[in-house]
């Protein structure tokens, strides 16, 4: 089977693109409606079932409290049908580490689990784009 990355990348930046946007209905059209689902937000406990990951997601998004967060450095493990994107969440100047599961189903990738929690460790610094020198 082929390496869908680009395909898993994009599923990937729009749960934090519909997170960004505080868009609730980006964000519940992304999350598995035939598959178990579960999310683990930091500090908490897992939360099973879809009725009660997407009210968490209605509570968060629709707060003025919650915060702006950043994907970095996402890497795409794929296992067939399955796949993993670990990566580091940026909120202001400090880092978590998250886990988001996904699984194709009719040639879609969907959002089956997502885990954010703290780490010690920060991305890489991003390269300066190189300026041009002109001769």
């Amino acid at each position: 089977m082929p390496m869908d990355r680009d395909a898993i990348l994009f599923a990937n930046e729009a749960f934090y693109r519909a997170f960004a946007d505080r868009d609730y209905a980006a964000m519940d059209g992304l999350w598995a409606r035939s598959l178990p689902v579960v999310c683990v937000h930091p500090g908490s406990a897992p939360l099973a079932g879809r009725d009660d990951v997407m009210a968490s997601w209605r509570a968060i998004l629709g707060s003025d409290m919650s915060p702006a967060i950043t994907c970095h450095e996402p890497a795409v493990y794929q296992y067939g049908d399955a796949a993993a994107v670990v990566c580091f969440e940026g909120i202001a100047e400090n880092y978590l580490v998250a886990t988001n599961l996904f699984v194709r189903q009719n040639g879609r990738w969907w959002m089956v689990h997502h885990q954010a929690g703290p780490t010690n460790d920060a991305p890489q610094p991003e390269a300066e784009p190189e300026t041009p020198r002109l001769n």
